[in-house]
This record gives C-alpha cells, sequence and structure tokens, in this order.
C-alpha cells in the first residue's frame, strides 16, 4: 500500500501544485546521487506540452547561483517553459561538468546524467520533447555543446555564454540534425580566451564548425548593436549565419571588449555588458525552434505564394522602418518584444510600406512576417 501511494503521489503532483514553485530535486545515476532545482512558472498547468531549459553553471560555481546570474525565471513567467537548473559534480573538490579540456581525468557521465533527468521530468510533468534546450555560463557553455554532439536526439538547440568547445568536444562530435547554435563571447574574456587554447577551440573554429554542419550561408550579416550603455566598456555586434538545412541558424553576440560575464545580468558586476540581456536574447532564439528546425516549416517545398523576401530599413531605427517586399498577396505582420509580448499587428498592402515605431522604448523587437521572424533594433 505504501509503495502504491507514493508512486500516485509522484503522478499527481505537477498536476495539482500549479503555482509558481521552485523545487529541489534528485536522481540517482551511475549509483551518485545529482541534484537539480527546477522552476516551474505560474502559468504552468500540465494540461499542455511546454518547453525544458537545461540552465548549466560555471566551473567551481552551483544551481543555485546560476539560477541568479543567468536568470531565465521571468521570461518563463510569460512564455511558460520549465527551467531545470542541474548540480555539477565535484572533480578535484571543485564542482564540473566533464567536457574534456581542463577536466580530463573526470569519469563522470555527465551526458548521461543529462539524458536521465531529461527522462525523469518528461515522466512527471508535461514536456514537449521536442522542445528541450541547453544553455549555460562558462563550463556550462561548454555542457550545452557537448549535448549537441552526443545527445543531439533530445536536444533542439543549444547557447553557450563565454563558454566553447574542448577539442574532445570538437574530435568527438556526431550531431544527428541540424542543430541552431547561438555563442555570446566577449573578446577580452580572460578565462575562455575568444581566439582559443590549447584546451580551447576559438570562437571562430566553432562557429565554422557548425556553419559548415549546418550548412549555413558562409558569409554572414553583421549588425553593430546600439550602445544603449555606453558606460559598461563593451559594445556589441550581431552576427548571423542563416539558410542553414531545416531554416537553422548559427549566431554570435560578439561582445567587443567584453569579459567573461553574462550580459544583462543584474549580478554580473563591473564590466557586465548592459547593451543586451542574454537570457532574453537565449529565449527569443531558442523559441523559433524545434528538434526539426524551424518551426512551422519543413523539408517540403514552400508553396509558391508563401515565397517572398524581405528588405527592412532602417535597423536599428529611432521612429519608423520600411518593408520592402515582392510578396504576391497582402501578409499580416507582428510586432512583440524580446520577451514575447504582443506589441502591434497589422497588414502589408504593398512594396515600400512604414511601420511606425516612434512610440516603442529601445530595445530588441521581433516582427514576424508568414512564418519569418526578423530582429528590430529600436533606438531612442
Amino acid at each position: 500500500m505504501k509503495h502504491f501511494t507514493v508512486i500516485l503521489t509522484l503522478v499527481v503532483i505537477p498536476f495539482f501544485c500549479l503555482a509558481q514553485q521552485t523545487i529541489d530535486g534528485s536522481i540517482t545515476h551511475n549509483g551518485q546521487q545529482r541534484d537539480y532545482i527546477l522552476y516551474i512558472p505560474a502559468n504552468y498547468t500540465g494540461l499542455t506540452q511546454v518547453p525544458l531549459l537545461f540552465n548549466f553553471h560555471g566551473y567551481g560555481s552551483n544551481a543555485n547561483d546560476q539560477m541568479w546570474y543567468g536568470d531565465f525565471r521571468s521570461i518563463a513567467d510569460t512564455a511558460g517553459f520549465l527551467i531545470v537548473h542541474p548540480e555539477g559534480s565535484l572533480f578535484n573538490g571543485i564542482s564540473h561538468w566533464n567536457v574534456g579540456g581542463w577536466t580530463v581525468g573526470s569519469t563522470v557521465d555527465d551526458v548521461g546524467f543529462t539524458e536521465a533527468l531529461i527522462d525523469s521530468l518528461a515522466a512527471m510533468y508535461t514536456i514537449d520533447v521536442t522542445r528541450v534546450y541547453s544553455t549555460g555560463m562558462s563550463n556550462g557553455g561548454y555542457m550545452s555543446f557537448l549535448l549537441a554532439c552526443q545527445l543531439s536526439e533530445k536536444i533542439a538547440a543549444i547557447a553557450s555564454v563565454t563558454g566553447s568547445m574542448t577539442p574532445e568536444i570538437y574530435n568527438n562530435s556526431n550531431p544527428l540534425h541540424p542543430t541552431p547554435i547561438l555563442q555570446m563571447h566577449g573578446t577580452a574574456d580572460p578565462t575562455v580566451p575568444y581566439n582559443g587554447a590549447a584546451w580551447s577551440m576559438s570562437i571562430d573554429d566553432v562557429l565554422e564548425y557548425w556553419v559548415g554542419y549546418n550548412n549555413c550561408i558562409t558569409t554572414p550579416s553583421v549588425t553593430a548593436l546600439p550602445d544603449i550603455d555606453p558606460n559598461d566598456g563593451s559594445t556589441v555586434e550581431l552576427i548571423v549565419y542563416d539558410g542553414g538545412d531545416n531554416s537553422v541558424n548559427v549566431e554570435h553576440y560578439k561582445v567587443i571588449g567584453g569579459g567573461h560575464k553574462w550580459p544583462g545580468s543584474d549580478f554580473g558586476g563591473a564590466g557586465t555588458n548592459h547593451d543586451i540581456n542574454a537570457s532574453e536574447e537565449i529565449w527569443n532564439f531558442f523559441l523559433k525552434y524545434d528538434i526539426n528546425g524551424l518551426i512551422g516549416t519543413t523539408n517540403i517545398e514552400t508553396p509558391d505564394e508563401n515565397v517572398f523576401n524581405l528588405n527592412i530599413y532602417p535597423n536599428p531605427t529611432n521612429s519608423f522602418i520600411v518593408i520592402e517586399s515582392d510578396f504576391a498577396a497582402n501578409m499580416d505582420f507582428e510586432v512583440y518584444s524580446i520577451r514575447g509580448k504582443y506589441v502591434q499587428s497589422g497588414k502589408l498592402y504593398s512594396n515600400n510600406q512604414k511601420i511606425d515605431l516612434s512610440d516603442l522604448p529601445s530595445n530588441i523587437y521581433l516582427l514576424h512576417v508568414g512564418n519569418k521572424s526578423y530582429k528590430i533594433f529600436k533606438t531612442d
């Protein structure tokens, strides 16, 4: 009777505890207790499938610190996804993820732990297993790349903040599907050098690998983002390699002059870039994709009436944008904030049509037209 009660409780808890929760949990993997912190947003009901975001901490850090430092919780409250913050195991007395490089000698199976944790959470909560994402800081960024290379059958997209790929990850990479990749890195990072080291690939090498694997267009678009905080000592360029298989992109926020920091963090201290918010940009990137690539697209040829080219200028803008297009019929458009909040909508009736954004505060917005999304940079 006790055994039945425990099982029933495990099954029922996720559907009755619907309020916002932060849960300390653990599973046993390879005979070792592995801990995690799970964040459930207030709008989770258990009635519809929701995405799951892994947020891995850095070397020597922990799950609780990462939950605050690289914080996605307010975004999850709006967008409706679960966040799991796994806890690394000790290696030479320091918490770590076994990614090779400086962790060579570790024997822990962190890929297997992650896979087991996905399965465990999917059994307890209503998770869309086609929308499992991974991000992390430093060692957690390396861990996200490791998952893209060795657990891609369960990972839809990854983002690395101040991380990279070790030679061991790079040389043993075996992704099984085109994988959206987002890299954020400071050019003056003293901990994970932008130009690489014996134990870490350069950021250019990482981007080149994924651009080639995903079959993206090799000439990127480069956009200098607004210098919203001129006192933070850094600026940002957004580098986008698009046109990949399954419509996936490889994107890079190059923080020029930036160090080993999570951009936009309230806990980053001096040297943190505040022109972008890493958590918001990462979720904006993830929300477009599932395990099959860009959501709403397939490998089947798109009907002719939905094929169009779109040119947007000026971008950045302080007032309005002009839409140039060759679409054959009127098209609906919608504008959303970077957090996914609806801003405005309308129809595109003609070429050279203006959209007035003058009343919007300075920030990054998403313009949705058809099954495509475009970033709009609004300045004061």
